[in-house]
């Protein structure tokens, strides 16, 4: 299959998986333990099933969606992919430049090798930054500097992972940070040319740029990745989001909450919007589905801030459930992780083209012609309760 052949993020995904060496394609979908939170993530979206308005008109549809005084292409964007250098040389730029192209944000991660003051160059404006919080609360405050200086509009603070979790797959297949050819991963490394040579022409190991500053001196890029991870994951509290919101100028998201109390909280100290996360299943197997945490965090404080969502989303109709369902906004992480891998910038626009035909099909077969119209009446669910308001409004 060659990239323009490709129909759906799974196409997307199998041309990955030509690419990679088995145990870096397995770290992409892989989760903790038994993995029962990346299964439920999925499958929590086919749940739902889209109930249609017929003989409307949709010769015209409008997916475009305005979030913090921007308006984007589409109501979806990327979700920030830690070490996606290791994949594909250049990923952490090539998701950034696609994003930009088709007009949506793109979350930068917080590990990522390509320091976020060059990002933001080839960003259009689009990128918003990550912050992973370090144990060293100077490092932190720098990167809300570095982050401002560069002129990002969006800081997302993560707060999900405050240990590292239980990777059982992962160990099993010798992935480990930082990333070594060990002789068995060479041997299935070979059988992957293209990556290979990629690797061996640029060094091996990339370096990790976004956190070399803080290093020791000199450190190689296996020590930067050893001294990043000295100092993250973190515990953050309500007075570290204080501390940034007092901090950061701009807007102001929180990343990785599932539960509508803490959503309050959030909004009261104030924190611009939220997006309803569960790391992609890699932090708490036993996590809700995303999903499914929505539906009372939207309720909580959907009329108050900005209410998004990631996790589990594959197809453009996930993306409708999703706003369906309360959320303002969805980002997806994997999908365009599978495209960067397979063919650069190319790859990842060719996901994010994927995604938005199919939103742009569901909302013409559901009889939606706007984005701004969506809601939970075009879910099958609600069937009952809304017909009968529409035969009371007749």
């Amino acid at each position: 299959m060659r990239l323009q052949d490709a129909l759906s993020i799974g196409d997307l995904e199998r041309l990955a998986q030509k690419r990679l060496p088995r145990v870096l394609f397995e770290c992409i979908g892989s989760g903790v333990e038994d993995e029962q939170g990346v299964i439920r993530n999925e499958t929590a979206f086919h749940k739902h099933q889209l109930l249609a308005r017929h003989l409307v008109d949709v010769s015209k549809r409008d997916q475009s969606t305005t979030i913090f005084g921007r308006t984007y292409a589409s109501p979806f964007g990327i979700s920030p992919t830690g070490v996606a250098e290791i994949f594909r040389r250049g990923a952490d730029s090539m998701l950034a430049q696609a994003a930009a192209a088709a007009k949506v944000p793109s979350i930068i991660s917080g590990s990522c090798m390509t320091p976020p003051e060059t990002i933001a160059h080839v960003s259009g404006g689009n990128a918003w930054f990550q912050l992973y919080a370090a144990r060293d609360p100077n490092i932190s405050d720098d990167f809300v500097r570095r982050a401002r200086d560069a002129g990002y509009s969006t800081m997302v603070l993560t707060v999900d992972n405050p240990v590292f979790p239980k990777m059982e797959r992962d160990k099993r297949n010798g992935f480990s940070v930082p990333f070594r050819l060990t002789v068995p991963l060479l041997v299935d490394a070979l059988m992957h040319p293209r990556w290979t040579a990629e690797w061996l022409r640029n060094g091996g190991l990339p370096m990790m740029r976004t956190w070399q500053p803080y290093a020791p001196a000199g450190a190689t890029p296996s020590e930067v990745a050893l001294f990043r991870r000295s100092q993250n994951p973190s515990v953050q509290t309500w007075r570290d989001v204080e501390r940034f919101r007092r901090f950061w100028p701009g807007n102001f998201v929180i990343k990785g909450l599932a539960r509508a109390s803490d959503a309050v909280r959030a909004a009261n100290a104030g924190v611009d919007g939220v997006i309803v996360s569960n790391h992609g299943g890699k932090t708490l197997d036993r996590a809700p589905a995303t999903v499914d945490a929505l539906v009372a965090i939207a309720a909580a404080v959907g009329d108050r801030i900005v209410v998004m969502l990631d996790s589990g989303v594959r197809r453009g109709s996930d993306i409708i459930i999703g706003l369906c369902l309360g959320a303002r906004f969805v980002f997806v992480g994997k999908a365009t992780l599978y495209g960067v891998t397979a063919g650069g910038v190319a790859g990842a626009r060719k996901a994010l083209d994927i995604l938005r035909d199919e939103v742009d099909m569901t909302m013409a077969l559901i009889g939606c012609p706007s984005v701004a119209d969506l809601g939970p009446d075009f879910l099958f669910e609600n069937q009952g309760r809304v017909d009968n308001q529409a035969i009371a409004a007749e």
